[in-house]
């Protein structure tokens, strides 16, 4: 009878202990290339898109940044409205939008200056929507991930950010959702049906492994599961199962909270020495900060079938 209440004790205690720690876990949600990145140009299909996105959103209580590619509201070189109407729409829905530069650049492959010049030429319309409602743009995410090639490179950028007013926002939670967008609107432009379902199928479980490693991975970095910042895009796959991921990071434990929040952990101040050509989770740059082996492995891949219908040739 002692070893059966000394059993039935521990077993309390690890489902108290789990708990607790379920309920420590922090998640920010990052949505990048706003307004909408499809195979599709139409208003109608962006307008879809964005609608049943921030359905899902709003419905989860989940307090999403949004980060804007201005190249997306012109066409023909001219301010669309009707685009612009897509950002309002998250402004609507109480939501927060960031700058990821005017047209998408690469900061390894374009001089320092005519990158900051995009900078500039990508707030102007965020900015004006924003004052608006009271509000202006705090954040800038980095297109590719890609943070500079050099040290002189990241602190001129970070000076030169600083100065305009941005915190950049950096990502934990990496992930190819972009591979998965592709395949699944490659699927729904061909009306298959059955390759739509299998796909979906197959991107909440894809996505839950990826989330485990990155706690895995925080675990071994820093001894701790740190607030992660989840990376995501604007697209029709997470416009219909935003909702399920929700749900999935929810029993995990996981309390949505705004970037700003998210970045008070005070693991966002250790520095981003990494000057390689790859785009990242800040997770692997502390990591390879302290030495190779701190890496963990096994990182979950992107499913062979998904990988091969949406035409890109790796991760």
């Amino acid at each position: 009878m002692q070893l059966f209440k000394r059993l039935v004790f521990v077993s309390v205690v690890f489902v108290f202990s789990t708990a607790i720690i379920a309920q420590t876990r922090q998640i920010a949600v990052t949505i990048d290339d706003l307004p909408v990145v499809s195979t599709r140009k139409d208003i109608a299909t962006r307008r879809t898109i964005t609608r049943s996105l921030l359905d899902g959103i709003k419905k989860q209580n989940i307090p999403a940044i949004g980060f804007v590619n201005e190249n997306k509201l012109h066409t023909d070189d001219k301010r669309d409205e009707a685009q612009v109407d897509l950002l309002r729409m998250w402004l609507d829905a109480g939501l927060e939008l960031g700058n990821h530069t005017f047209s998408h650049m690469s900061l390894h492959d374009n001089p320092l200056d005519v990158f900051e010049s995009d900078i500039l030429k990508g707030e102007i319309i965020t900015k004006e929507i924003m004052a608006d409602r009271g509000l202006k743009p705090r954040y800038f995410r980095h297109p590719f991930l890609w943070t500079g090639l050099s040290l002189d490179i990241k602190r001129d950028l970070c000076e030169f950010l600083q100065k305009h007013g941005y915190t950049i926002a950096p990502v934990t939670v990496d992930n190819a959702d972009y591979i998965f967008a592709r395949a699944y609107d490659n699927a729904f432009d061909k009306g298959d049906k059955a390759m739509l379902k299998k796909i979906g199928e197959a991107y909440v479980p894809y996505m839950e492994s990826k989330i485990e490693y990155w706690e895995r991975q925080s675990q071994k970095t820093l001894g701790r599961e740190i607030s992660q910042v989840l990376l995501m895009h604007a697209n029709r796959i997470n416009s219909v199962y935003v909702g399920d991921l929700a749900k999935m990071m929810k029993k995990r434990g996981y309390k949505f909270v705004s970037l700003e929040e998210a970045l008070k952990d005070e693991a966002y101040q250790l520095p981003d020495t990494f000057i390689k050509r790859n785009g990242i989770s800040w997770l692997h740059r502390w990591a390879l900060a302290k030495g190779k082996d701190t890496i963990v492995g096994d990182e979950p891949r992107v499913p062979e079938f998904v990988l091969k219908y949406s035409g890109f040739d790796s991760e």
